[in-house]
C-alpha cells in the first residue's frame, strides 16, 4: 500500500514567500524577517503591508494601510443585527465571528482576476474582524458596540472598541506585539483550509470563513485559556498545600502525565526545540508585567514553566518538548486585561491578516489544490437488493 504521511506531515505541498518556521532549530521567519526582530518594533498595520507586499512600508505607506484599514472598520447592518441575535442566544464568540464574518459576503464578490477588489476585500475582512468580536463581546453584556475611533491605530482601535476607554501605550505596545508574534506561522491548519477554499477560485470572505472554522478547534487557536487555568490551578495548590510553587509544579506535572493528559502551554507539532514566538512573547510579557501589571504573576509562571519542563525532560527524555506560544500568551493576554473567552477570539484577530495574505498568493497562483488519498476500503462489493441483504 502507498506511504501515508498522516496529517500531511512533511509534505511539501506549495510555495510560499509569507513565512518560513523551521521545527529544528526553533526558528520563524515572516515576511524575510526572524519573529524576534519583527515583533517588539512592528506594528500591525507595517506586518500587514510586509506579508501583503514583500517589504517593510515607507512611512507614508504605514500612514495609508492605517487609513484603509480604519475606513473599513464599521460593520453593516445585517452583521449588527446577526451578532445581537446570536448574543441573545448565547453561541460562543468564535462561532459569532464565523457568522459575523460570513455576512461580509453580501457586499459583492470580485472575480478570481480582480486583484484590486480581491485586495480590497481583504482589506475590509482584517479590519472588521476585531470590530466583530468587541461589538460581539459587548453585545453579550449587555452593552451598546462603540464606533471605531478612526485615528487609532489597530491594536489600539481594538482595545478601546472592548472597552470604550484608550489604552495605555504600554498596553497597545503588548498587544501589538503579540499581533506581530503570530500573525503568520507557515502552512497552519487554518491557513491551509483557506487557501484550499480559494483555490477552487471561490472567494476571499469564503476563505477566511473556513479558516474560522478550522480555528476554534482546541488543538490549533484555542489552547491558550487552558494554559492560564494550569497556572491559575497550580498557584491554589501551592497556597492550599503549604508546598512552594516549583514543587506543586512537578507534583502537578507528573500527575498530568502519568494521566495522559496534554500539558497545555507545552510541546508543538512542529518545532523540535523551544517556540521562538515563546520568547518574544515571554519577553513582552516581562516588560508588560514590570511597568505596572501583577509582576509576581509574571515570575510565578517563571517558576512553573521551568519545573515542568524539567519534569517533561525527566519523564520524556527523548521527547525534546518545550514551552510553545499558548504559555506566554496566556500570560500576555491576561495582563493585557483580556479574558479567557477572548484569547482565540483576539489570536483570529491577528492571523486574519496572514490568512488574507496566504488567499492572495494562492489567488495569484491560480493552481487548485487537490491531494489524493490511499483507498483502504472495500474492493468488488456485489450489488444486494434490499430484501437479500443480511445485518
Amino acid at each position: 500500500m502507498e506511504t501515508i504521511a498522516r496529517g500531511l506531515a512533511g509534505v511539501v505541498a506549495l510555495a510560499t514567500g509569507i513565512s518560513r518556521v523551521d521545527g529544528e532549530r526553533g526558528e520563524l521567519t515572516i515576511g524575510g524577517y526572524p519573529v524576534e526582530e519583527l515583533a517588539p518594533h512592528a506594528t500591525y498595520e507595517e506586518a500587514l503591508f510586509l506579508l501583503w507586499h514583500g517589504r517593510l512600508p515607507t512611512a507614508a505607506e504605514t500612514e495609508e494601510m492605517h487609513h484603509e484599514l480604519a475606513s473599513r472598520r464599521w460593520l453593516p447592518a445585517a452583521t449588527v443585527s446577526l451578532l445581537a441575535a446570536a448574543a441573545s442566544r448565547g453561541v460562543p464568540t468564535m462561532d459569532a465571528l464565523r457568522l459575523g464574518v460570513d455576512t461580509l459576503q453580501l457586499e459583492g464578490t470580485p472575480g478570481p482576476g480582480d486583484r484590486e477588489g480581491n485586495l480590497r476585500h481583504a482589506l475590509g475582512v482584517v479590519a472588521r474582524v476585531p470590530t466583530i468580536v468587541a461589538a460581539y463581546t459587548r453585545l453579550r453584556a449587555g452593552l451598546a458596540p462603540i464606533t471605531p475611533d478612526p485615528h487609532l491605530r489597530h491594536a489600539a482601535s481594538y482595545l478601546h472598541m472592548l472597552r470604550g476607554e484608550i489604552p495605555h501605550p504600554e498596553v497597545v505596545r503588548a498587544l501589538e506585539t503579540y499581533l506581530v508574534t503570530v500573525i503568520d506561522h507557515g502552512l497552519s491548519a487554518s491557513t491551509f483550509a483557506a487557501r484550499v477554499v480559494v483555490s477552487t477560485r471561490s472567494d476571499v470572505i469564503s476563505a477566511v470563513v473556513g479558516a474560522l472554522g478550522a480555528f476554534k478547534g482546541p488543538l490549533h487557536g484555542g489552547a491558550p485559556g487552558p494554559a492560564l487555568d494550569m497556572l491559575f490551578r497550580i498557584r491554589e495548590r501551592a497556597a492550599n498545600s503549604g508546598r512552594s510553587l516549583a514543587e506543586e509544579a512537578r507534583a502537578w506535572a507528573r500527575e498530568a502525565v502519568a494521566a495522559g493528559e496534554r500539558l497545555m502551554g507545552f510541546g508543538h507539532r512542529v518545532y523540535a526545540v523551544r517556540d521562538p514566538r515563546a520568547v518574544v512573547l515571554a519577553d513582552a510579557a516581562r516588560r508588560l508585567f514590570a511597568r505596572g501589571g501583577d509582576a509576581r504573576l509574571y515570575e510565578d509562571a517563571r517558576v512553573v514553566e521551568e519545573a515542568i519542563l524539567e519534569v517533561l525532560r525527566e519523564l520524556k527524555p527523548g521527547r525534546r518538548i518545550e514551552t510553545n506560544v499558548e504559555f506566554y500568551t496566556a500570560l500576555l493576554l491576561h495582563g493585557v486585561g483580556l479574558d479567557a473567552e477572548l484569547f482565540t477570539p483576539t489570536f483570529a484577530v491577528s492571523r486574519v491578516g496572514g490568512w488574507a495574505a496566504h488567499v492572495l498568493e494562492q489567488i495569484a497562483d491560480d493552481t487548485l489544490i487537490r491531494p489524493s488519498a490511499a483507498y483502504v476500503g472495500r474492493e468488488q462489493a456485489r450489488w444486494l437488493p434490499v430484501s437479500e441483504r443480511a445485518v
